[in-house]
């Protein structure tokens, strides 16, 4: 069966069938086989109960080490990771920073969070000595209200202070927010990063799952793509936006949009331990990934190899 007939197959069928023909589909043709070598998870989180969370976390985390995320990352065939600082510890990078400790930065890249008004140079050395190669800014889960102006005296500010070191500045927005921002990324200096497919809202798509460039916000984002060479995109976290998580239809589109646009500049994330998502297989995710990528010929190596070496700074 083609694999546009094997689409029209798949929309016809029940939820649970999709479902389990998914399962089939991975169980067939390993993922660690399909892999490529060297190949590296640029979105996933370390927690434990044991480092204090901050006073606006809005969830209570369990231990997700860094010995079960790497038990993880062998069932998919990978040994290179970013971590990211999830929201619930704030500024506090503690957690993170002993994890990159444990794991070096040959295999280890880290994201961290911080005051920009109350940082040090010399601390920023230390991680950078770590592992650490970018800032989250997180202007999605929050309580503070959007505001562009604010927004984009932000990026300046945390550009003009991780320039030095070449990090990347990582943006977790909602999509429909970029078009208050397109103007100033390109002038930042630095690499931007936006995470989760730029966290679409797929339920205002009005032509779910076809035609991607008509979700909000998306033609913003491939506009940017376009014109702005410093701008990347994590293919991470389908579950939290595709209307139709099983089948991923939404997220096909929009990944194989995003890929068309800039290949070069995609990169894979696991978004692994799906806080407040515990439990999800995302082995279906990867391999739709790995399924996305071989199709367009020479993007597999790209999206999860060669993209994240540049990205990250990994020699």
């Amino acid at each position: 069966m083609n694999s546009s007939a094997a689409r029209r197959f798949c929309r016809l069928r029940p939820r649970s069938m999709i479902q389990q023909s998914i399962r089939r589909n991975v169980s067939s043709s390993s993922i660690t086989d399909r892999m490529p070598k060297g190949a590296w998870d640029s979105h996933m989180h370390v927690t434990s109960p044991d480092y204090p969370l901050a006073k606006t976390a809005a969830y209570k985390p369990s231990l997700h080490s860094l010995d079960h995320a790497m038990a993880f990352e062998k069932t998919i065939g990978i040994n290179n990771i970013v971590l990211v600082q999830p929201s619930i510890y704030g500024n506090d990078n503690s957690c993170l920073l002993d994890a990159l400790k444990e794991i070096g930065p040959e295999r280890g890249r880290g994201v961290v969070a911080f005051d920009p008004d109350d940082i040090a140079s010399d601390t920023l050395k230390q991680w950078h000595a770590l592992g650490v190669r970018g800032v989250r800014l997180n202007f999605k889960s929050t309580n503070e209200p959007f505001d562009p102006e604010v927004v984009k005296k932000t990026l300046r500010k945390y550009a003009d202070i991780v320039k030095p070191l070449d990090w990347v500045v990582e943006l977790f927005i909602d999509l429909e927010q970029l078009r208050f921002i397109t103007d100033v990324v390109p002038e930042l200096g630095v690499k931007v990063c936006i995470a989760h497919f730029g966290a679409p809202d797929m339920k205002r798509w009005p032509s779910y799952p076809s035609d991607a460039s008509n979700v909000p916000g998306m033609q913003h984002l491939t506009t940017l793509l376009s014109q702005a060479d410093n701008l990347w995109v994590k293919l991470s976290a389908h579950y939290r936006y595709d209307i139709d998580a099983e089948s991923m239809a939404g997220s096909e589109a929009i990944a194989k949009l995003l890929l068309n646009t800039a290949k070069d500049r995609m990169v894979f994330a696991s978004d692994w331990p799906h806080t407040r998502f515990e439990g999800l297989d995302v082995k279906p995710f990867v391999s739709r990934c790995l399924d996305w990528t071989e199709e367009l010929g020479g993007a597999k190596d790209l999206v999860f190899r060669d993209n994240a070496k540049r990205l990250w700074d990994c020699a």
